[in-house]
């Protein structure tokens, strides 16, 4: 059976699959370990997924699981992942509850990433019913803990070792040849004016929305509302003794904080405009602002003919009399962890620079047979030999073990609305990715040891 045919003969059944996993709000969550029972119920419905297409499962103490087809000394690895970044607010449609219109569907996760996870099934599925001669193990390994850390993966790596070809299908098509490095960091503030604060769903989403306190009298109100006019961005006022504000930002990735409105950063910068005066406003204003690059704090220095520097606030909360800020930092992928470390020097007495993670860039050549393996498979599916491969922000679990690369399934111009509200897939770009996976399992396959 031609593999067009197998798709339309069991399109109804991947999207049941795929309905079916986004209906778990799987949420890193400590109400069990390791990742919440949210996450380990995900973990088993989708490993009876891959045993029901013909593949021999295991789970990793539901930090990760796998199916496995092929023989071999060679392992080939596609890795994706099962749980989610919150909701979040301004859906049209129940985000666990999958919607199908105009082509399109529409939940948590669809795209990010129990789309790759359901596709990647299913084209190994395609290979194992046409007696596709595997030279070479293939492993769909699904992890439980990518957008909060990839431990899950750090697991699988201790228990199994790496892989020696593979891919993610947690990126861009025509693929990812590089990521940048990731700096991780809680910012601290003691003795700021700003009586409460709170916003944000995660550190690697652009803040859509936050909540502050400040006294009555502390800022000229006037410029505060004419800073955030001129930036067009929505806010609410309310005088009720204290002052209480609300700013209205865009979601966005962490990794491409230029395309969101980070509404934390735009009420700081509002209430330093106004005059408020405050050493954590004060401190912010000096070394962020509005940017998104790191250029105030020195970060233009390190940027590569490949990539540079990129900065995200996602989450801000008072808490015990500290303000704590996530700092999200992606770094150009010629430059190292230490290099950025001594930028980050910019700390006082007042406002700390708790360090949570540090992630080495990963590069590769573009001419390395894997990655022209997986070029030629999306090549000879859509056709297009004019897109090149990307460089981004964005960390993925290739960074978490060897031998592996971003592949799909984002295509070029699409805009899935990842980790935003009303995230999508469209639904004959869900079919054309099936296609690129079983030709890109075929050459991995293929590739001379």
């Amino acid at each position: 059976m031609l593999v067009k045919e197998f798709i339309e003969a069991n399109f109804e059944n991947m999207k049941a699959d795929l309905k079916e996993l986004v209906s778990y709000n799987s949420v890193y969550s400590d109400d069990e370990k390791p990742f919440g029972s949210t996450n380990r119920k995900v973990l088993d419905k989708a490993l009876q997924m891959m045993e029901e297409k013909g593949l021999k499962t295991e789970n990793l103490d539901y930090y990760c699981g796998y199916g496995e087809t092929g023989s071999g000394d060679k392992l080939i690895g596609i890795l994706a992942h099962l749980d989610v970044v919150p909701a979040g607010e301004g859906w049209n449609t129940d985000p666990f509850e999958m919607v199908e219109k105009d082509g399109f569907v529409y939940g948590r996760g669809v795209s990010d990433d129990k789309g790759g996870a359901v596709a990647s099934m299913y084209a190994l599925k395609y290979l194992i019913d046409e007696k596709y001669p595997f030279r070479k193990r293939i492993r769909l390994i699904l992890g439980c803990n990518e957008e909060t850390g990839s431990a899950c993966i750090a697991h699988y790596v201790e228990k199994k070792g790496h892989i020696d070809y593979g891919y993610t299908p947690d990126g861009n098509f025509p693929g990812i040849y590089a990521e940048k490095g990731m700096y991780t960091a809680l910012v601290a503030a003691h003795g700021s004016r700003i009586i409460d604060i709170k916003g944000g769903e995660a550190s690697n989403v652009v803040c859509k929305k936050v909540n502050a306190v400040v006294p009555e009298a502390s800022f000229d109100e006037e410029k505060f509302k004419g800073f955030l006019d001129e930036h067009n961005v929505k806010y609410d006022i309310i005088h009720d003794g204290d002052v209480k504000i609300t700013v209205y930002g865009v979601a966005a990735h962490a990794s491409t904080p230029d395309l969101g409105v980070n509404a934390i950063s735009h009420l700081l910068e509002a209430l330093y405009a106004s005059g408020f005066d405050d050493s954590f406003v004060r401190w912010f204003h000096e070394h962020f602002a509005l940017t998104v690059h790191g250029e105030l704090a020195g970060f233009e220095k390190i940027k590569d003919s490949v990539s540079n520097t990129s900065i995200n606030f996602g989450v801000i909360a008072k808490e015990n009399d500290e303000i704590h800020m996530s700092l999200d930092m992606r770094f150009p992928v010629m430059t190292t962890s230490g290099k950025v470390c001594e930028l980050m020097n910019f700390a006082d007495e007042n406002n700390e620079l708790r360090i949570r993670g540090l992630v080495e860039p990963l590069y590769f050549d573009i001419d390395t047979p894997m990655i022209k393996a997986l070029k030629k498979a999306y090549e000879d599916v859509t056709g297009d030999r004019q897109s090149e491969m990307e460089a981004i922000g964005g960390g993925t679990y290739a960074k978490a073990i060897h031998n592996c690369i971003a592949f799909g399934c984002e295509f070029a111009g699409e805009d899935n609305h990842i980790h935003d509200a009303n995230e999508s897939l469209n639904l004959e770009n869900f079919k054309k990715q099936i296609e690129i996976y079983v030709e890109a399992i075929k050459n991995l396959n293929e590739i001379e040891d």
